[in-house]
């Protein structure tokens, strides 16, 4: 999702146009036709009205479950089997489940919010069953950052809006990670972002990015819904459709003025609020989780690539990629800063044990960068005018066979024969014949023979 950052007193506009295909599974015949990045819903007066779904509500399941980590780690329930369709509930009943919430933060109940309740626990009930085995990930991560800057645990099911919990997400206009941070708003938010680091792809300093985003949003709109609102489009057009309303500051208020996608996303994330609360009355299992070893961080001063460690110490590489996900094209670039790279706790002994080695493994292959390079000043003996070049190239090569191949250099201001000797391996006597020089007198400046 789009967004940009507010600075003190400006606030910047941004767009928010995402679209993808959307998940279909097996119980496609059961839903209504309707195209898959939207959805139509009517008022009280029998208008009808278009909402974009968030990008994130049109992921492939199939894409969710290549991810190394549900490979790995996430595995359907032989105890619990996830229904084919979900059982239909009145609004009344909804709207009590949604009064239960455990939220600080305004859950309502309308039409709106009743439709994509509707999309979780139909067409998306399979990425819930996903979401709910993935949380075991990250939710942990995100409560920490929020309760770090103080904000209502319920935003921890932004992210179920922003990627479906895929950590190498990327949206179409590049926002990227489970946050969907802009280029931007991430840099200003003290992510790096450069060729070799995305540090929005690291689930743990891009959740404490996010929090102190949302905590600046709070400070100027005060409220919950206008915050996540902004979240996804940017404040400057939350101003717009404020002032546009006649100065209302209720999300339901300016809604009409609000971009497709936006009048969408709040009520998106009313609903994974409650699909990732009340999935089991939807005949939703969560797939179960084995969580990954216990890890530790190593700093390095040094450039080291992935596959150094993977093929010195036996690990698979995909463990220190899903690891390291900030780690663009595998290399860990010590010697700009101090980096930290994640291992499980066994192999960071292993690396300590055997740093030279893998510091040293290919290194000259997959750390090709040069540190020095020398210009070739040889004088160039080909014309690049056409006209006289095959003259000039047989002269060239009479003068090279008369002095062995002569080469000449440029006498510097001070240099003397013996410096000029013994930089281009000959002596002095040899500089004295090619050059006809009796003396040692020689002028800066001037060519000299030294082959």
């Amino acid at each position: 999702m789009k967004k940009y950052l507010l600075l003190t007193a400006l606030l910047l506009s941004a767009t928010c146009n995402l679209n993808a295909q959307d998940i279909i599974d097996n119980e496609e015949e059961e839903v209504e036709v309707a195209p898959e990045d939207e959805v139509t819903v009517t008022d009280q007066d029998g208008n009808e009205e278009v909402i974009d779904f968030p990008e994130a509500m049109t992921f492939e399941l199939d894409s969710l479950m290549n991810l190394y980590m549900s490979k790995t780690y996430l595995s359907y329930d032989s105890d619990c089997q996830t229904a084919s369709e979900s059982p239909a509930y009145t609004k009344e009943e909804l709207m009590e489940r949604l009064k239960r919430l455990p939220t600080m933060m305004d859950m309502p109940y309308n039409d709106v919010v009743h439709k994509f309740i509707d999309r979780y626990a139909g067409r998306l009930r399979h990425s819930v069953s996903y979401m709910l085995g993935a949380s075991n990930f990250y939710l942990p991560i995100f409560e920490e950052a929020l309760e770090a800057y103080g904000l209502p645990l319920e935003l921890k099911y932004l992210p179920i809006i922003e990627s479906a919990l895929n950590p190498k997400a990327v949206s179409r206009v590049g926002a990227t990670g489970l946050w969907q941070f802009m280029l931007v708003t991430g840099k200003q938010y003290g992510l790096e972002v450069n060729t070799l680091v995305d540090e929005r792809r690291d689930p743990v300093k891009a959740s404490y990015a996010a929090a102190h985003y949302l905590s600046d949003l709070y400070k100027i709109f005060g409220d919950w819904s206008l915050v996540i609102a902004s979240y996804n489009c940017g404040p400057g057009n939350i101003n717009k459709a404020i002032h546009r309303a006649g100065g209302q500051k209720d999300y339901w208020q300016i809604y009409p003025y609000l971009p497709r996608e936006t009048r969408g996303y709040v009520p998106a994330f009313i609903a994974a609020n409650y699909i990732m609360t009340y999935y089991s009355a939807h005949n939703i299992c969560a797939m179960t989780t084995r969580l990954p070893e216990k890890t530790d961080t190593v700093v390095v001063n040094r450039n080291i690539h992935l596959t150094q460690i993977a093929d010195v110490l036996g690990i698979d590489i995909n463990v220190l990629r899903t690891l390291n996900p900030e780690y663009r094209r595998d290399i860990v670039p010590g010697t700009t800063k101090p980096s930290a790279i994640k291992m499980a706790l066994a192999d960071v002994t292993r690396f300590i044990d055997n740093q030279d080695s893998i510091f040293n493994y290919n290194a000259s292959s997959l750390l090709s960068r040069r540190d020095e390079v020398y210009v070739n000043d040889d004088i160039p003996t080909f014309s690049s005018s056409k006209k006289g070049r095959k003259g000039r190239t047989t002269a060239s090569r009479r003068t090279r066979s008369k002095t062995s191949g002569g080469r000449s250099v440029t006498v510097r201001r001070g240099e003397t024969l013996s410096q000029i000797a013994r930089r281009n391996g000959t002596t002095v006597a040899k500089l004295r014949k090619l050059n006809g020089i009796r003396g040692s007198n020689i002028q800066a400046g001037k060519k000299l023979k030294v082959k």
